[in-house]
């Protein structure tokens, strides 16, 4: 009996390597990716200015990126009441989004983005999230590996850090019942801020799983006059211009989070970073250039904040490149 067991434990412990191994994999693919925000996870597509075209797609792999992030708003395509089902035209969009990622030889990143419900009321929301999880991995279970799961965008207002880690064990029950072996992303609270990694508390037994923060450190550089963020008028003219002194920061915070992703034995995924437009594109470009390198040099993947709109390293007018900032994330 002795024997057995031990064997048993073995055996247990040589398939969690191997998830383990799938996820850290997953994440070397995942390299250097671009988010298409503004598009689904608006209101409306078109309503912030995006329409995803098939073009892009192609455009995006030209350039050399390897992933995209597709933010989706899937709670405002939802119905309100059990079942809460997914409207079956927004449903096709989605389809369409990921058909074009992955035909194009991208990977594809879905999330829960703009998830009112789950900031406001999130015990109250819980089983309209745990219901859309369950029709999206139903849908996409048969979708290649090319294919991940990002359980929710920035989680924060009134989920706070410890029922954030009591619901994604949740969420990823319902994920995993039909899509055992995909890989999924999960952040920690504050929106995905890099410094509460501390705080997330993952399943040890689910080593199919990547680790996600955002970096928008300094934010009065990187959302000068965001219209979206109370007092930012006054941030009006910040430059970032690689000081020793910035430069310690952004290696502190990277520091932290590898040494994090090192002890955990996760890999880890900067799914946002980005500078807004209103700032000066010299000291955009510097910004981008230092963040990426920290993420890359550590081992982490990343997607840009974003592809053609506030943030965007695409000209969706011109129909070309931002150069400066397609070099700091690509190279030139």
């Amino acid at each position: 009996m002795r024997g057995l067991l031990l064997a048993l434990g073995l055996l247990l412990a040589a398939a969690s390597a191997y998830a383990a191994d799938e996820a850290f994999d997953y994440n070397r693919r995942l390299g250097r990716g671009v988010n298409l925000g503004n598009a689904l996870d608006a209101p409306k597509e078109g309503a912030w200015g995006v329409t995803l075209k098939e073009d892009y797609f192609k455009t995006i792999k030209a350039a050399g990126f390897d992933s995209v992030r597709i933010p989706v708003s899937w709670s405002t395509h939802a119905g309100a009441q059990p079942p809460f089902a997914i409207e079956p035209a927004f449903f096709s969009r989605v389809d369409w989004a990921i058909d074009q990622a992955l035909a194009n030889g991208l990977l594809a990143v879905v999330d829960d983005h703009h998830d009112a419900g789950m900031e406001q009321a999130p015990k109250e929301s819980l089983p309209r999230l745990k219901a859309i999880w369950k029709q999206i991995a139903l849908r996409y279970r048969d979708r290649p590996d090319a294919l991940s799961f990002e359980l929710l965008n920035e989680p924060n207002g009134k989920l706070g850090d410890d029922l954030w880690n009591e619901i994604v064990p949740q969420l990823l029950g319902v994920i995993r019942q039909s899509n055992p072996r995909r890989i999924v992303i999960v952040g920690p609270g504050q929106w995905n801020n890099i410094g509460r990694l501390y705080k997330l508390n993952l399943p040890e037994a689910d080593r199919r799983l990547i680790a996600t923060i955002h970096y928008y450190t300094p934010m009065p550089f990187t959302h000068q006059t965001a219209s979206w963020v109370k007092g930012s008028e006054k941030w009006k003219g910040t430059h970032w211009t690689e000081t020793p002194e910035q430069l310690a920061v952004l290696d502190k915070d990277f520091d932290m989070a590898a040494a994090w992703g090192k002890k955990n034995r996760r890999p880890l995924y900067m799914g946002e970073f980005g500078a807004y437009s209103k700032a000066d594109m010299e000291s955009r470009a510097r910004w981008t250039r230092a963040v990426a390198r920290a993420a890359s040099s550590r081992g982490m993947s990343w997607t840009y904040w974003e592809f053609c709109a506030g943030f965007g390293v695409y000209d969706p007018q011109a129909e070309s490149w931002r150069k400066p900032l397609l070099d700091a994330l690509l190279g030139p």
